[in-house]
């Protein structure tokens, strides 16, 4: 009785320390369309699908301020707060990536995952201020930023990301 009594409470324990370890998946909003491999979040673009990529994009906008693009890019870090923004990433460039009038989010989960990415792409300067509150929401250490710093900021009207499929 008594090792059955100490399973259980080993059981109950190592439970309990796998579950705090897991964070909880934000998801603030809902797919506007879904198939069995990918969901579509914030508005569903029936145009262009031909994405670039984010270093050719940035190549664009060396010329212009500011270009509306396809981008295929990888997911790198999301805001963990409520998926407000996040990070797309292309071999050393990146890019913030945030949503057209606030008006959707992805799942904080979705690191790691190829995104394709509608919107419109621009160089931008932050502030000191913006740049440590944008380090403090993906979860890094906002006193290590010092003085304005500048970063490239894709809004997007869409976001299509896909389904992680379980075996």
């Amino acid at each position: 009785m008594k090792k059955i009594l100490l399973l259980l409470i080993v059981s109950a324990i190592s439970f309990n320390v796998t579950a705090q370890e897991q964070k909880e998946v934000i998801r603030l909003s809902e797919p506007v369309k879904e198939t069995k491999k990918v969901e579509i979040f914030g508005s569903v673009n029936e145009g262009e699908r031909n994405p670039i990529s984010l270093e050719s994009a940035i190549s664009l906008i060396e010329t212009e301020k500011e270009k509306d693009v396809v981008i295929t890019s990888e997911v790198s870090e999301v805001c963990q707060k409520k998926g407000c923004f996040f990070i797309a990433t292309d071999g050393e460039r990146t890019a913030r990536v945030t949503f057209k009038d606030y008006s959707f989010f992805i799942p904080t989960d979705s690191n790691g995952k190829q995104a394709t990415i509608f919107g419109t792409i621009s160089k931008k300067k932050l502030t000191e201020e913006q740049a440590k509150h944008y380090a403090e929401d993906a979860g890094k250490d906002p006193d290590l930023i010092e003085g304005e710093q500048f970063e490239y900021s894709i809004v997007a009207t869409s976001i299509i990301l896909p389904k992680i499929t379980k075996k």
